[in-house]
């Protein structure tokens, strides 16, 4: 038997291919990148940031070859000898290196380790699951540290960076759903209609966090969830009010950040890092505990639509060149 995967493959004769490829079933056995004790059959998966600049070898995601891509899983237990888990069992993964050192989920099948997948919350499906995905996970993630940093919406604005994207808009729909009032920096001003429907009270032009700024500047936001990086979060901290918390999750403008001490020992502003990959299964159960109970519907089917694996690799390109906004769900 075989299954359709997205397959990366790099070497010194061939260099980099991406390819829908036919694997064998003995693939999931023989590769030491496919190890674990769960065989799950994947109904959906995501196109993320991470898997477009993977796919279209932008960047270098992939650190392990050949490797199958997608952070992202869901579907049905297989086959298991983990006991946590029995055929049939709903299940979905986010993280833990896949795509990355081991094969992933934009595949019709995957192995993996029984301790690092998840039951569907009952009151979610699998489309579910996957709508939200690594970026809306990670969105909560840091919703919850600016909670335990002790900014409450009554302190003023928050600043979500990144605006459009999976994170991003995420984190305007739960943050505005919790009570803050939300800023969304983008550079698709022309969403400002998709983003105000999301939560957003007002928008600014990313070009006015994006270039050097000076160490302190004018305090505004209680709170900011960064997703982006340089110097939009060296200036985001910059402006951040006395007591105030940043969560940085992501590099999209890059993983440089050329900034003084001055927000941290003059405003004693917190900058607190966050990471869903490694994250404890402890805490990611508490994250989606939460995104069960506080998802609106109504803005997730704003936020993500599907498209079938036979298209990732077209899209990956134009996903990593910024193409696309909110969340892709890949069928199988």
């Amino acid at each position: 038997m075989s299954f359709k995967a997205v397959y990366l493959h790099k070497d010194e004769s061939a260099g980099f291919t991406a390819t829908l490829a036919a694997l064998e079933d003995s693939a999931l056995d023989d590769n030491s990148l496919a190890e674990g004790d769960v065989i799950v059959r994947i109904r959906h998966s995501t196109l993320n940031y991470k898997d477009g600049l993977a796919i279209a070898n932008r960047a270098p995601v992939v650190r392990k070859w050949p490797m199958v891509a997608g952070i992202d899983g869901a579907g049905e237990v297989m086959e298991s000898a983990d006991p946590r888990w029995r055929t049939g069992d709903l299940v979905f993964i986010n993280g833990w290196g896949l795509g990355e050192t081991r094969w992933g989920c934009l595949a019709e099948k995957a192995r993996l380790p029984g301790a690092w997948l998840q039951r569907v919350p009952d009151t979610f499906s699998m489309v579910d699951c996957m709508s939200i995905g690594t970026a809306g996970y990670t969105a909560m993630l840091c919703c919850m540290a600016l909670e335990e940093q002790g900014v409450r919406p009554a302190d003023g604005e928050i600043l979500v960076t990144g605006a459009t994207g999976g994170v991003g808009t995420f984190a305007i729909s739960l943050l505005s759903s919790m009570g803050y009032t939300v800023v969304a920096s983008t550079g698709k001003t022309g969403e400002r209609t998709f983003l105000e429907a999301l939560g957003a009270s007002s928008l600014i032009d990313r070009a006015a966090l994006s270039a050097p700024g000076k160490p302190l500047q004018k305090e505004r936001w209680a709170g900011v969830i960064d997703s982006v990086g340089s110097h939009t979060l060296a200036n985001a901290c910059a402006q951040t009010q006395y007591g105030g918390a940043v969560a940085a999750c992501g590099l999209a403008q890059g993983m440089d950040l050329a900034m003084t001490v001055a927000p941290f020992i003059l405003r004693a502003v917190c900058l607190v890092g966050v990471n869903s990959v490694m994250c404890p299964m402890e805490r990611r159960e508490q994250a989606w505990a939460r995104l069960a109970s506080q998802v609106d519907r109504r803005k997730l089917t704003q936020i993500a639509r599907t498209m079938p694996i036979d298209s990732v690799i077209d899209q990956a390109h134009q996903f990593a060149a910024g193409g696309f906004k909110g969340r892709i769900v890949v069928t199988m």
